[in-house]
């Protein structure tokens, strides 16, 4: 999980519904740098989805050179994102992800360190924009299961912000119940695919609608 405050509340994590992983809070903004980048939020994927790969394996999947990817599997090795698997030597050494969550929050860092965050944001939320219009341009080719199974939710209503840190608090632990799946293959069902889950809330800006001094949240759909 990557969490960051200054946007609303964000988190990105293998997911893998089990004990919570073990959380790690990135305060460093070298570390927060490390993965603001498309190739390795890639990578991070892949290995998240394939299971341990080696730099020539990754690279043939991202569309990289193998000694672009290995001295980016070493960056994000650097910072505690990936690890050696064991085995191989060189460019054929498979690495893993280390499954965990990763959190940082924008509003106590200090300018270095909320600017790398912001980066690292701009990256994660770019990329999950990408996949859900590739996702689009492929459902209707699917089986019919999958067309159906999947959903896209938008609501806007009205809550404190007590309430609407309480929401996340609910939600996360939801898509918590499917991580310890990432690191233990043999938990996946029969028929389960690797799903991608994004859920965000943030105070809407309107210049026409005023807040209410006790405005109460009727429904949230």
């Amino acid at each position: 999980m990557l969490s960051k405050g200054m946007l609303p509340r964000v988190s990105t994590e293998p997911t893998t519904g089990a004990p919570e992983l073990p959380a790690r809070q990135l305060r460093d903004p070298k570390a927060l740098r490390a993965i603001a980048h498309p190739v390795r939020v890639r990578m991070l994927e892949e290995l998240t989805i394939g299971g341990p790969a080696t730099a020539t394996e990754l690279a043939e999947r991202v569309g990289e050179s193998p000694a672009n990817c290995s001295w980016h599997l070493r960056q994000l090795a650097r910072y505690g994102f990936v690890e050696e698997a064991g085995g191989g030597t060189g460019r054929q050494r498979p690495w893993q992800i280390v499954v965990r969550r990763n959190v940082w929050d924008g509003g106590g860092q200090d300018a270095e360190a909320a600017l790398a965050g912001d980066a690292a944001a701009d990256v994660l939320f770019a990329r999950e924009y990408e996949e859900i219009r590739a996702w689009w341009a492929r459902a209707r080719s699917d089986d019919p299961e999958w067309w159906d199974a999947p959903f896209v939710t938008r609501s806007i209503g009205w809550l404190t912000a007590e309430e609407l840190a309480e929401l996340g608090k609910e939600i996360v632990p939801i898509l918590n119940r499917y991580t310890h799946r990432v690191a233990d293959p043999k938990r996946r069902p029969p028929g389960s695919r690797p799903v991608r889950f994004v859920a965000w809330g943030y105070p809407a800006q309107s210049s026409q609608v005023p807040v209410p001094p006790n405005a109460q949240d009727e429904e949230i759909q």
